[in-house]
């Protein structure tokens, strides 16, 4: 059975209630705090359920590294909507450049009426494990794919043989990603994206100058560990990281097409159309 999509506003999928306003009330900025994960959290990224995620040690491959192959829930609704609200709760800035930060409050005082991923676009890197869908890690020793349930329903390949970047990379949504292994922790180095993606929902910009530094870790049977360090120094004075923690999904990926029965387009009017 065919997944279509009834709402898709960047972590306005799903829910309605949560984010788009009763008739006759004043809309109001998304905040990460309405999103409880146990109350109106969407369907596929709520907490896990009673018994879940499986216990026991991490599962390696044969040449003994830790195998992250698997489904995975992303359990990361805050940092998707508001990362910048997210990472201030635990004491940490977003390093902005002006230019950035002013239109990072304009994309905010517009209510994400043009977030790329409201209108079916890949949400890209890092944003792609924190979108509220699940994904699916197939990894080998030389390459490691990564197939997306939704933001725009994509895959990405992680090449693992040795290879550098290319020296020119032609600017994409999820950009040229390159890994090795750091001890037990897959390292992903990503360069090449497009500039035109938003790190969450809320609008913090990038540039194709965006390298992105991503690593995996499988602490348990049951638990992922992604640690995202983005730097871009055209539109930040510095890198910054944030960490999200997905767990096992108890199911598997569904057919998702976002262009069909996108419902949320209308409501992508901004604060002033």
């Amino acid at each position: 059975m065919t997944k279509t999509c009834p709402l898709i506003a960047g972590v306005c999928v799903l829910f309605t209630v949560a984010c788009l306003p009763a008739v006759g009330q004043t809309a109001k900025a998304p905040n990460p705090a309405d999103f409880s994960p146990s109350l109106t959290g969407p369907v596929r990224d709520r907490p896990a359920p009673t018994g879940w995620p499986p216990q026991g040690p991490t599962p390696q491959t044969p040449d003994g590294k830790p195998d992250l192959s698997g489904a995975w829930a992303p359990n990361a609704i805050r940092e998707n909507v508001d990362l910048r609200a997210t990472l201030k709760q635990k004491g940490v800035e977003i390093p902005f450049q002006p230019w950035a930060e002013k239109l990072y409050l304009e994309r905010k005082a517009n209510f994400s009426a043009d977030d790329p991923e409201g209108h079916c676009l890949p949400p890209g890197v890092p944003r792609m494990t924190t979108t509220p869908y699940p994904f699916r890690i197939v990894q080998t020793p030389k390459l490691i794919i990564i197939v997306y349930e939704g933001g725009a329903h994509v895959w990405r390949q992680i090449f693992m043989d040795g290879r550098p970047h290319p020296e020119d990379p032609n600017p994409s949504w999820l950009g040229d990603s390159i890994g090795h292994w750091e001890g037990d922790t897959l390292v992903v180095d990503t360069v090449g994206q497009n500039g035109k993606i938003w790190i969450d929902e809320s609008g913090l910009p990038t540039t194709e100058s965006l390298h992105v530094i991503e690593k995996f870790r499988r602490p348990d049977l049951g638990h992922l560990e992604i640690e995202n360090t983005i730097d871009d120094p055209k539109a930040y004075s510095k890198p910054w990281s944030f960490t999200t923690h997905p767990y096992m999904l108890k199911g598997e990926l569904m057919e998702y097409i976002c262009q069909e029965n996108n419902k949320d387009v209308e409501h992508l009017v901004g604060s002033g159309k």
